[in-house]
């Protein structure tokens, strides 16, 4: 199995440079309506625009807010401290450490989130 997370945005081209940024991908399609980021050529996320349906429908609802009510992005990265650095202002959560979780068990360094 692959995951292949898909997020609906309003603006996918600036939704794609600031996910590049924040988590050093790149695009591996482009566009207004889509985008695939990768890194090191694996898949990292998929962005739509909300009101493009395409050939099966659109992706959420614009109108219904908060966007994202109900859902996590959880990447795990190795330059987390440049990461936060790289978020800056966009960080409105800031950063926090996570407990340990049982398959981190035995790897370096805490988890930590950032919220964005």
């Amino acid at each position: 199995m692959r995951p292949q997370p898909l997020i609906s945005v309003t603006d996918v081209p600036q939704s794609s440079r600031w996910y590049q940024e924040l988590l050093r991908c790149e695009s591996g399609h482009g566009g207004g309506e889509y985008e695939r980021l990768l890194r090191d050529g694996a898949l990292v996320l998929q962005l739509h625009r909300f009101d493009v349906g395409h050939h099966h429908g659109t992706i959420g609802d614009p109108s219904s807010r908060p966007y994202g009510n109900g859902v996590a992005l959880w990447f795990e990265i190795d330059d987390f401290d440049d990461l936060v650095q790289r978020a800056g202002a966009s960080c409105r959560g800031g950063a926090t450490a996570a407990p340990q979780s049982p398959r981190r068990a035995g790897r370096a360094g805490a988890s930590r989130a950032l919220a964005a």
